[in-house]
């Protein structure tokens, strides 16, 4: 298994754990989990692309997804700051 696919399981987990759903734009969700599995081919961790501040990236110093203001952020906007977790109702306004 890739590790775009490896990746893609483990965020559509905790999307469904979290009862939160993919953005609806498919491509938007293919960029950030690509970058994201770069990141992790990179250096082992899944350094969330949109947030990262080190580039390339560098073990143990970015925020990894999903990073702890995610639920908050959700709450707050109907998504989170990649755009990459929604909420049902706001991936229904999109």
């Amino acid at each position: 298994m890739s590790t775009y696919d490896e990746n893609y399981a483990r965020l559509k987990k905790v999307a469904d754990e979290n009862g939160l759903v993919f953005n609806p734009d498919e491509a938007r969700v293919q960029k950030v989990i690509g970058l994201m599995s770069d990141n992790y081919d990179a250096v082992a961790e899944y350094v969330c692309p949109c947030k990262q501040t080190q580039k390339p990236p560098v073990k143990g110093k970015d925020i990894l997804c999903p990073c702890p203001d995610m639920l908050q952020e959700i709450e707050k906007d109907g998504h989170c700051f990649c755009q990459l977790f929604y909420s049902p109702d706001e991936a229904k306004k999109s």
